[in-house]
């Protein structure tokens, strides 16, 4: 397995992936994502600012992941416990043909370690209410509820969690975010 920036070569397997990953979260009442969010254009943009990692089974990208900055709006209501530099999650997806194999738990290390290395407080992220598996994922993983914020598709939970700094090789770098459409 190797995480590597998205790059525009990328774009049509990872629009694929996400497709899928709405098909199948929509299979599991899970309706989350549609044909507004997130978009081709979302993923373009992602990859342009060198937001989108993507991790690879066999040479072949099978899941995606989006880290920077950009806290929605809504976060600022929420009793955050954790002050200073947050680096946020967006996007986080696994090609259904690749769930249950730790993927996902591998991303979200490597999101800790580039926070520890880049000097981040902090991580936080959203998780839609109806996805019970992102809530055991991210309980598993030490994340702690913060609150609830309310986007388009309804309420989302807000995690957290603290980080220290860590002495390693830094990830490509992060950039600010965009609006995101939920």
């Amino acid at each position: 397995m190797r995480i590597r920036l998205a790059r525009m070569e990328d774009l049509e397997v990872l629009h694929t992936i996400v497709k899928d990953a709405a098909k199948y979260m929509d299979e599991q009442g899970i309706l989350q994502w549609d044909d507004i969010y997130p978009d081709i254009a979302i993923i373009t943009q992602d990859i342009e600012r060198q937001e989108m990692h993507v991790i690879e089974e066999d040479g072949r990208a099978v899941g995606i992941i989006v880290i920077n900055e950009e806290q929605s709006c809504e976060y600022a209501a929420v009793p955050w416990t954790y002050a200073g530099r947050a680096l946020v999650v967006h996007r986080l997806t696994i090609a259904p043909s690749h769930r249950r194999r730790g993927l996902a738990t591998r991303l979200m290390e490597f999101v800790g370690n580039t926070a520890a290395i880049r000097g981040y407080d902090c991580v936080r992220l959203d998780a839609f209410i109806q996805n019970p598996a992102a809530f055991s994922l991210y309980d598993k993983l030490g994340y702690r509820k913060a609150g609830i914020v309310h986007f388009r598709k309804g309420e989302f939970y807000c995690y957290e969690k603290a980080i220290k700094a860590e002495k390693a090789e830094p990830a490509p770098s992060v950039r600010v975010g965009h609006p995101t459409t939920r």
